[in-house]
């Protein structure tokens, strides 16, 4: 299977089923990241990901992961843990300092350029992107950032400056999104960490299938409004 060289001219993507399988899910290269672009592609179940120097990547892996948001696990240790739980937690406070976190607290390295930072703030500029601060006082120590498709939420990263901060983040973004009415949360690519705490793999026909009905779900109205969504217990 060839891959798909995008036009700067023209927004749309080939199939997600055409995409490689090795390295899997690999389906077009080039384009850029414009807001249009960018929200076609979560409607299509694509993300972007590529490393720095690289031309831009795009990606619909099979299988797909993705955790149920009433699944989330908690093990012993965390449930001791919030009993005790130092920090609040906030929605839409500091999305850009949560971008800024992702990029910076990985050894690894990051896919988070600065054009790729540029273009998601973008994004929650314009209502589509949305961020879960937690804070210890009056620093951020972790966070998750992500795209709304309606009532599945696609998740693009999370980072931790503190104990259990990004689980913290989740578990609270969670309960919040079920009341809201959110009903799936796209982890992309499964991992140990997200394993641990509930994900599963399903294939990637069954996720667009999802994507399909979910994407078109209203959530309550003031779902996305800036708000404190937890505070620690006195």
């Amino acid at each position: 299977m060839r891959l798909v060289q995008l036009s700067r001219y023209s927004i749309e993507f080939p199939s997600p089923e055409v995409a490689l399988r090795e390295p899997n899910g690999l389906l077009a290269l080039g384009g850029d990241l414009s807001p249009a672009r960018l929200m076609l592609a979560y409607q299509r179940g694509i993300f972007p990901w590529y490393s720095p120097g690289d031309p831009i990547l795009w990606w619909s892996p099979d299988p797909r992961a993705v955790l149920d948001p009433a699944t989330f696990h908690i093990s012993r240790s965390f449930k001791h843990f919030l009993r005790h739980c130092p920090y609040h937690v906030t929605l839409n406070h500091a999305f850009a300092e949560v971008v800024a976190g992702c990029a910076s607290e990985r050894e690894e390295g990051t896919w988070i350029v600065p054009e790729v930072s540029a273009a998601f703030v973008q994004l929650h500029q314009l209502g589509h992107a949305h961020s879960i601060e937690v804070w210890l006082g009056e620093e951020l120590v972790g966070g998750m950032y992500g795209v709304a498709q309606g009532a599945l939420f696609c998740g693009e990263s999370m980072f931790s400056r503190r104990e259990n901060a990004s689980k913290t983040a989740l578990k609270v973004f969670c309960e919040y999104f079920i009341r809201q009415g959110g009903q799936l949360i796209d982890c992309q690519v499964l991992n140990a960490h997200t394993a641990s705490l509930g994900a599963v793999e399903i294939s990637r026909r069954s996720y667009l299938q999802q994507l399909l009905k979910l994407h078109l779900v209203t959530l309550t109205p003031h779902c996305w409004q800036p708000q404190t969504l937890f505070t620690h217990p006195e």
